[in-house]
């Protein structure tokens, strides 16, 4: 597996206290499933800070060339899960940065029990926004992407399924997915929330395609649908 230990950046170090702060501030003002209150109980009472969701970082080397299902099923690697905020920090702290990745890689952060599949259940009916970076500062953006969806400080958080970071070789690419691809204001609100929270300049465009339109054409980000 091509993800590997490194020391923590300077930015994340600065920005650790408040992250922690952000991270769990939300807790408090979501009803939750009875799991995820059987869950957060265990971690409170071992002194952690339980996020509202569990998560899982995979991890998948592209082969060039056509995408098949059984192929790319194949290429998916789970690195870790994680639902609190101290096991978030250890293991996103040890997660090779975005310049260090080799293309074409996808990294990928979901909710526990969606995988990064366009025919998963929770992700079949949804699709997924998506903006290109220069390679030169798509970390910082994932980054701060990874900490608004973990924090769950995005707008229709629970239409949210994950992220994914895509390193190709002249750019790289964010995207961010959700469940429900006809559901017009959820999707406008996630764009809206995603520009606000990732502080994008205005020369930047999102563009949203879903996902049944990925199978029909198999391909993630050519002939999208919507841009704005």
């Amino acid at each position: 597996m091509e993800v590997e230990p490194e020391k923590d950046s300077e930015q994340s170090n600065e920005n650790s206290n408040n992250s922690l702060q952000s991270l769990t501030e939300s807790a408090d003002s979501h009803s939750y499933s009875q799991d995820q209150r059987e869950r957060q109980a265990r971690e409170l009472k071992a002194g952690l800070h339980p996020l509202k969701y569990k998560f899982v970082f995979w991890y998948t080397r592209r082969t060039p060339g056509v995408r098949t299902q059984t192929s790319y099923e194949d290429n998916i690697k789970k690195i870790v899960e994680f639902s609190t905020v101290e096991g978030f920090w250890v293991c996103y702290c040890h997660l090779a940065r975005p310049s260090a990745l080799p293309s074409p890689t996808d990294l990928h952060l979901f909710k526990d029990g969606i995988r990064p599949l366009w025919e998963d259940s929770a992700n079949c009916n949804g699709g997924k926004w998506i903006i290109r970076f220069k390679k030169v500062v798509s970390g910082r953006f994932w980054e701060d992407l990874v900490l608004a969806l973990v924090g769950d400080q995005l707008d229709y958080s629970d239409d949210i399924c994950g992220a994914v970071l895509s390193i190709r070789f002249n750019e790289d690419i964010l995207s961010v997915w959700n469940r429900n691809a006809s559901d017009n204001q959820s999707v406008m609100a996630l764009r809206d929330s995603i520009k606000r929270h990732l502080k994008l300049p205005h020369n930047y465009i999102m563009e949203y395609k879903p996902h049944d339109a990925s199978l029909r054409d198999n391909s993630s980000y050519r002939n999208t649908w919507l841009r704005g």
